[in-house]
């Protein structure tokens, strides 16, 4: 009688959301962009409600024991959610990703042809403990024409239950179709399941959060799936590096946030380098309060430290420590002979998200290197002497994004508003017809 009850709930949000979709794709930019503005001010003027609602679900995570790297990404405030609400502003200023001719051409006949970008339709979005994302899913969903189904981790249903009602209602009153920002109110994980079977109804379903929730989506789902994807990042330092400069990288990297997605997860060291470079690095890493999980060669150095006085928490790398993303104070550390090792290790071990070398481009060698490395890597973005950081899709200029997609089709990288179209073709004759 549960299950039928989450199905019921599930199919009727989606419902809703596919009548409005119509609405919504047919809206001109300035009724979408009025919309998105009006949220914004919704957001601000109900402030005090979102972080009310965000504490409890702050409360209960803590008595559960989650870890502080989930709790960050957790945690609402009123700094927070006015960026929430700059983010939505943000978009207003975006140009319309609807509409654009892509294409134009008359072909043989007379027939005049032109590929045009339209909307998705309806976009169901599923993600973890992350209640930012209610907003931005439901704002760069509303830009680019879709209505949106937005399904949240249990760890955030409050939070995430009175974004999107606030956001719906704020829509809805500046002349969106009723539905076009859908919630999923059960914390249940049949929920998840129950949406990933509405083929027909949901075009199209992204899931953004941990390895196992994409890789459930990806097996299960008969809607079509863009993945966003874990980020086992890695920093390579050639041996060609200025040192302060890959020092101040890797530690950007790694610790301007542990416990996202283009967080650096591996350091790969030259090994020439390494005796030099590492005591350094550690050291500034350990500060940070990083445990680092070293190869044989980074080990000892540790060890060194470690006698030395430092306070350093590390121990031996295995093999899980090379495919595991921590979102944590965390980090693999493993000394490579050259470019080629490391870029095979990466291609080996990565997710295909973010990667980074930090090499001298004004030394032969280190040219070399970087042009290997920026070639070769299989990812979505990669990186010569700059954070990894930096994957995002406010960064790249493209507003808000739903998440980094680590797949090839249908888009890769931040996943904005262009990569929620999809195009038609127009064709306007005079009365031809096919021999």
């Amino acid at each position: 009688m549960g299950n039928e009850r989450i199905k019921a709930e599930v199919l009727e949000v989606a419902q809703a959301a596919k009548q409005a979709s119509v609405g919504v794709g047919l809206a001109s930019r300035q009724q979408r962009d009025a919309a998105l503005s009006a949220m914004a001010a919704a957001l601000r003027a109900h402030v005090d409600e979102i972080v009310a609602a965000n504490g409890r679900d702050m409360e209960a995570a803590r008595a559960a024991g989650t870890k502080e790297s989930l709790l960050d990404r957790l945690m609402l405030d009123s700094a927070r959610v006015e960026a929430m609400a700059a983010a939505l502003e943000d978009l207003t200023a975006l140009p319309d990703p609807l509409g654009t001719v892509q294409e134009e051409r008359t072909l043989y006949n007379g027939i005049r042809l032109e590929r045009i970008s339209v909307p998705l339709g309806v976009v169901a979005v599923v993600y973890e403990a992350r209640p930012n994302v209610t907003a931005d899913a439901a704002g760069i969903c509303l830009k680019a024409g879709n209505a949106c189904v937005l399904r949240g981790g249990s760890m955030a249903a409050a939070s995430n239950a009175a974004i999107a009602r606030v956001l719906h209602d704020a829509a809805v009153g500046a002349g969106m179709p009723k539905g076009c920002i859908g919630s999923i109110a059960s914390t249940d994980r049949a929920a998840t399941d129950e949406l990933m079977q509405l083929h027909g109804v949901v075009d199209v379903l992204i899931p953004r959060g941990g390895a196992g929730l994409i890789r459930h989506c990806v097996e299960c789902s008969k809607v079509p799936v863009i993945e966003t994807g874990t980020g086992n990042c890695h920093v390579y330092v050639h041996a060609t590096a200025d040192f302060a400069k890959a020092r101040a990288i890797v530690e950007n990297a790694k610790c301007r946030r542990y416990g996202v997605c283009n967080a650096a997860e591996t350091l790969l060291v030259d090994r020439s380098i390494a005796e030099e470079f590492l005591p350094g690095m550690l050291s500034a890493l350990a500060s940070h309060g990083v445990a680092l999980h070293c190869d044989e060669a980074a080990f000892a150095v540790a060890e060194r430290l470690a006698q030395d006085g430092a306070d350093v928490v590390f121990d031996r790398a295995d093999e899980s420590d090379w495919e595991t993303e921590y979102l944590a104070p965390e980090i693999a550390v493993k000394c490579v002979a050259d470019a080629d090792e490391a870029i095979a290790h990466v291609n080996r071990y990565g997710t295909h998200h973010s990667e980074a070398i930090v090499a001298d481009g004004g030394q032969a060698a280190g040219a070399a290197a970087i042009e290997a490395f920026l070639a070769r890597v299989d990812a979505a973005a990669v990186y010569a002497n700059a954070s990894t950081a930096f994957t995002d899709g406010g960064q790249f200029g493209m507003g808000a994004e739903i998440g980094i997609s680590t797949q090839k089709l249908h888009a890769r990288g931040p996943f904005a508003l262009e990569a929620l179209t999809s195009y038609k073709y127009v064709l306007r004759g005079d009365g031809q017809v096919r021999a």
